[in-house]
């Protein structure tokens, strides 16, 4: 026994030692769900755990169909290769994704693996219960002839603040949405369980995991899409989520005296200042062509439409600044028309996007961009799945 499990078993009830063993088979699938296909003898290593304990957990997982074991991987150095572990197939969580011109619905695996997508387009922000009838629909028909497939839940990432403790959503500005329980409607209409956080903080999770903000401590991030502009922050490790889970609203950061009307109700918030609409229209394109801002802005050299950028870009400047003063990270991850607009503004000469910084904040800090592109909102809204299904995998299952 190491030294590991010296530390942690002690001579107590069945009950203590289930308890250590379940806490176990969270701690490997974890790893295998975030770190990808791993050797026996790296979870050996990285657990601390003997070989014959991480043995029998992995034989646990792969009965209740979370992981496989190739037991013969190809050899790439001396003495017998160890067998391979890695997620499983079998396993899904179905997310959603409501903004204001569409209703994004897709397949997720263990792993951050998107199996299925499909964009439901909509003409205008939609009521809860017309976000529930068109995701029903679209669930239905991506589960159709997924029948070796344990759909474990549903996950909502929902543009506006949400309660964490039961999905609750208080207030979605965009949709003029107020205490609707919008998680609890879905898991209804399809007989799934159905978990709802704020969709900005489920996209840092997914980088956090496994994109730009990936082993990275101490981060903040910020996005920008159709329905406005959100954000969230780690530090230390751990994801800050405040007192009811609605932290990181990076939008509602105030960069304008005397600026536009908010959808919050105040004046002058980046996101009223700054949208996606507008940056848009400036380079002609349209909702259906976001994903070509950040080149078309790259290569714009229209008078009018450089203006729009170098204003825009102004105003997240001010509430970049804001947020590294507050939060000391030391990457800076932009997700979105957020990201398009700082490649954009950078290809065209504008100021370091961090240059007014304290000094000693600013120093060493990196600004990148996210990693999982628009799967990023599908990625984090499974993980409020799988979080559950890691935390216990023999009672989730």
């Amino acid at each position: 026994m190491s030294a590991s499990e010296l530390s942690t078993v002690r001579p107590a009830t069945g009950g203590a030692t289930e308890a250590l063993r379940r806490s176990n088979l969270a701690t490997v699938l974890g790893l295998v769900h975030r770190e990808g296909a791993l050797s026996r003898s790296e979870l050996t290593r990285r657990t601390g755990l003997n070989r014959s304990t991480v043995g029998d957990l992995v034989g646990e997982l792969a009965r209740l169909h979370l992981v496989e074991v190739d037991e013969a991987p190809a050899a790439g150095g001396r003495g017998r290769p160890s067998p391979v572990v890695r997620v499983t197939d079998s396993i899904a969580a179905v997310a959603v994704n409501p903004e204001v011109d569409a209703v994004l619905v897709g397949l997720v695996g263990l792993g951050g693996r998107v199996l299925k997508k499909v964009r439901i387009e909509t003409s205008a922000a939609r009521s809860v219960t017309d976000v529930v009838t068109l995701a029903s629909a679209g669930i239905a028909g991506m589960l159709a002839g997924e029948s070796r497939t344990l759909i474990a839940g549903i996950g909502i990432a929902v543009p506006g603040q949400v309660r964490l403790s039961d999905g609750m959503v208080k207030e979605a500005t965009h949709f003029g949405w107020v205490d609707e329980p919008l998680a609890e409607l879905l898991g209804a209409a399809t007989g799934l369980r159905a978990w709802a956080a704020n969709a900005a903080v489920l996209a840092l999770r997914a980088e956090s995991a496994f994109g730009a903000g990936r082993g990275v401590d101490d981060l903040v991030y910020m996005i920008g899409g159709a329905s406005g502009i959100g954000g969230g922050a780690i530090s230390g490790g751990r994801l800050l989520t405040g007192a009811a889970g609605y932290a990181g609203e990076f939008g509602h950061t105030f960069v304008a005296t005397d600026g536009h009307a908010c959808s919050c109700g105040s004046r002058g918030c980046l996101e009223a200042e700054v949208t996606q609409a507008e940056l848009l229209a400036a380079v002609g394109l349209g909702s259906a062509d976001a994903a070509d801002l950040g080149d078309r802005l790259v290569a714009t050299e229209d008078p009018a439409a450089l203006a729009v950028v170098r204003r825009a870009y102004d105003h997240l400047r001010i509430a970049a600044r804001s947020a590294v003063n507050v939060f000391n990270p030391s990457v800076v991850v932009l997700s979105g028309f957020l990201a398009a607009l700082h490649r954009g503004a950078s290809a065209h000469g504008a100021a370091d996007l961090l240059g007014d910084v304290v000094r000693s904040s600013r120093a060493g800090v990196q600004v990148v961009e996210a990693q999982l592109g628009a799967d990023q909102l599908l990625v984090g809204a499974a993980e409020l799945v799988f979080a559950d299904l890691i935390a216990d995998p023999a009672r989730a299952l």
